[in-house]
């Protein structure tokens, strides 16, 4: 198996387990801490999204410097020099961020969210917490970056699964044993987070290269950093983009909603996000072996691997996203076992599905600029996208609640997808994306839109709990096969085991 199959297949494995361990878990963090509580977990999640807008681009830059070091561009005193200097950067900002919510946290209680039931006390100590758990994980998201680049995923992947074991399962032991109060979830999670930082720090000190003799010390050096500033600083910004694109609907309706009506928002954006989890490993593992392609000069493997692992992604993630989309109400019922919160939280559960499925495949214009070491055009694009996409999402999330910003979401994401993305295929690749939408995407998504459609409409369905969650994995598996089938390389994959097979027997 080739390095970079076995660090998809540990990535993908670690966070299908992440996924299932934080996901099947939510029904009973809400039977024992409560809806209010709940939303306070929303809450978290979208700080700690809004606290990356300060990585300003560089553990990105760091991951991509990372795996140029690999690849022979980069040297190893250069690589060492570059991360004592984003270490110190990194610890000095995660202070500052961590302090700054600490002495705003009386005021996010009493003024921000709205809270029926659970006391501001509670709520402020919580938000205490959060400081202190967003801080680390930011910190902790540098030496993620830096193993990343060294295509350590088996590594990270190992990683991952245990802290999620911690974070989401042996949590439910503190609630049983100690106590459920949010103050109980949020130090739990506090000393995960120091415990994981810990690990990754270590581990990318062992990774490093070793000193070599009469090499220069390391120092305080800000060179390295100067010279792939401007790069980073376009990934800060699209970076800042992204994330008050995916935020700025759970920053209003946090202001807006009850705390209990916001934990049910919480509960259907976690649900869709089941495409995003199936996405992600596969930009993980995609991303390094990109640069590294480039930074070797190899632009036809670059372009080859581009187009397989456009239709991997199709073949995996748009099916998630179609049984998610028309399947919603049925799989919330199923899994939390109450039918009102599965009617209020349904339709926001389809919009944001099928967005994030047609995310998943917009993403790789990006994808494609960041191995090219250019991101203008992905500055430029994002600057139109967020122009549009904020207003609308305000605009629909104060009239429509979660509904409005589910349509503003989906909508903005296609349209960036038909309208934005052919243009950065013609800048960086002349003649790509004919074949990338028409042969690589295309198909695959009209089958799984046809079957999951269908098959949703017209199935009969059990009433049983567990019945209906097992009719639409069922579900998911057709439609799943039905993209495989439609997928040429996967087809020609297939063919060509079949040949091999038949030729060694």
């Amino acid at each position: 198996m080739s390095g970079f199959r076995r660090n998809l297949l540990a990535t993908y494995s670690s966070q299908i387990y992440v996924a299932l361990a934080g996901i099947v878990i939510v029904p009973l963090y809400i039977r024992y801490m409560g809806s209010e509580a709940y939303g306070l977990v929303g809450f978290y999640a979208m700080l700690q999204a809004w606290f990356q807008m300060l990585d300003l681009g560089l553990s990105p830059t760091l991951s991509r410097q990372t795996a140029r070091f690999s690849g022979g561009a980069l040297d190893a005193l250069t690589l060492r020099r570059m991360l004592r200097v984003l270490e110190g950067l990194f610890a000095t900002v995660a202070l500052a961020g961590a302090a700054a919510l600490a002495l705003g946290a009386d005021w996010v209680a009493t003024r921000w969210l709205q809270a029926q039931a659970l006391p501001p006390e509670q709520i402020r100590l919580a938000v205490e917490m959060m400081a202190g758990i967003v801080g680390l994980r930011w910190v902790a998201g540098l030496y993620r970056s830096a193993i990343g680049g060294f295509e350590q995923q088996a590594w990270l992947g190992a990683l991952n699964a245990g802290a999620a074991t911690a974070r989401f399962v042996v949590v439910l032991l503190i609630f049983e044993w100690v106590g459920s109060t949010p103050a109980h979830f949020f130090g739990w999670q506090l000393i995960v987070a120091a415990v994981e930082t810990v690990l990754l720090m270590r581990k990318t000190y062992q990774l490093l290269p070793p000193r070599a003799p009469g090499e220069a010390t390391v120092g305080w050096h800000w060179q390295p950093l100067r010279g792939v500033l401007g790069f980073s600083l376009s990934i800060a910004f699209t970076s800042a983009v992204w994330v008050a694109v995916t935020q700025t609907d759970k920053l209003v309706l946090s202001r807006l909603l009850p705390l209990a009506e916001y934990g049910h928002f919480t509960l259907a954006v976690l649900a869709a996000s089941g495409v995003s989890i199936v996405s992600g490993p596969l930009s993980s593992a995609l991303l390094p072996r990109l640069a590294r392609l480039q930074a070797q000069g190899d632009e036809a493997g670059l372009i080859r691997l581009y187009r397989q692992a456009t239709q991997g992604m199709a073949v995996i993630a748009l099916p998630v996203a179609a049984v998610l989309g028309f399947g919603a109400e049925r799989l919330l019922q199923a899994w939390t076992g109450d039918a009102a919160l599965a009617a209020q939280a349904g339709p926001i559960l389809r919009l944001y599905a099928l967005g994030n499925g047609v995310l998943a495949m917009s993403s790789f214009a990006y994808y494609l600029q960041f191995a090219k070491g250019d991101v203008r055009l992905h500055l430029i694009g994002n600057a139109l996208f967020v122009l549009v996409l904020i207003p609308s999402i305000i605009a629909a999330a104060m009239r429509f609640s979660g509904e409005g910003a589910g349509w503003a979401w989906l909508g903005s994401n296609l349209a960036y997808l038909l309208l934005w993305v052919p243009l950065v295929h013609r800048r960086f690749v002349p003649g790509l994306h004919g074949r990338w939408f028409g042969v690589d995407l295309l198909p695959v998504g009209c089958v799984c839109v046809l079957f999951a459609g269908l098959l949703i409409a017209v199935l009969p369905w059990g009433f049983g709990r567990f019945v209906v969650l097992a009719e639409l994995m069922t579900v998911g598996g057709v439609v799943l096969a039905a993209a495989a089938a439609a997928s040429a390389d996967v087809r020609r994959w297939l063919m060509a085991r079949i040949a091999s097979r038949a030729s060694a027997a």
